[in-house]
């Protein structure tokens, strides 16, 4: 299982410290969770923030951008060492415009990811199932973390599942939100291959907060 840490929930008064023991925990990712107080009421981290944990870890830096202009943030955080990006269904007025700006991340030399927020139907992705390296489902509402998990996400990981396995896709499906052991369990015996945690990693023993994750597969 790959296991992507969410920075969100760091505690910044010891950040050296903990992105250290991140960096020695067995994760594979870190997640970057970018929010513009608009799209979403929360106001987060900025380019600048993202360049500095690229010089302090060679994770793999998952960004999800909940913002209303995708296109101009993908741009800005590509340029800023992303490796994935992420942008909301939700954000976009059709799928012409989903498109372009996947086709606009590829072209920036990242891979590009698309999340839907907990009402929104997998069905929405059916047309989109060869444009993304990266499938993300929100398992609680975008904006702020430490929030618990939607037991509906289960379904919702499933059905997506089903739908990139009958397409041929091996893109990754990802869940975001009150992940824990238990919760990403659940999550991985539905299919998930990529599990964010926030508050469960930098609240607890991150070393083993990140293995107990890591070995659900």
């Amino acid at each position: 299982m790959i296991t992507a840490p969410s920075v969100l929930s760091l505690d910044y008064s010891r950040m050296k410290e903990q992105v250290d023991e991140l960096n020695a925990s067995g994760a594979q990712w870190i997640h970057f969770d970018v929010m513009d107080g608009h799209f979403v009421p929360s106001l987060t981290f900025g380019p600048e923030i993202l360049k500095g944990f690229c010089g302090m870890s060679d994770l793999v830096k998952d960004v999800h951008i909940m913002v209303t202009d995708p296109m101009h943030f993908a741009e800005v955080f590509a340029k800023a060492g992303a490796e994935y990006i992420t942008f909301h269904y939700e954000a976009c007025k059709d799928i012409d415009e989903i498109r372009r700006i996947a086709e606009t991340i590829r072209s920036l030399g990242c891979k590009p990811g698309i999340s839907i927020k907990p009402k929104t139907d997998t069905e929405v992705l059916r047309p989109l199932l060869k444009d993304f390296d990266l499938y993300l489902i929100m398992s609680v509402e975008p904006g702020f973390g430490g929030q618990k998990f939607i037991p509906e996400a289960e379904d919702k990981i499933r059905a997506l599942r089903k739908m990139l396995d009958e397409a041929g896709s091996d893109a990754l499906i990802e869940v975001d939100g009150g992940i824990n052991a238990e919760t990403g369990r659940i999550c991985a015996e539905a299919g998930a291959d990529v599990l964010v945690a926030g508050s469960y990693v930098f609240k607890n023993d991150i070393r083993k907060a990140v293995e107990s994750l890591c070995t659900l597969r």
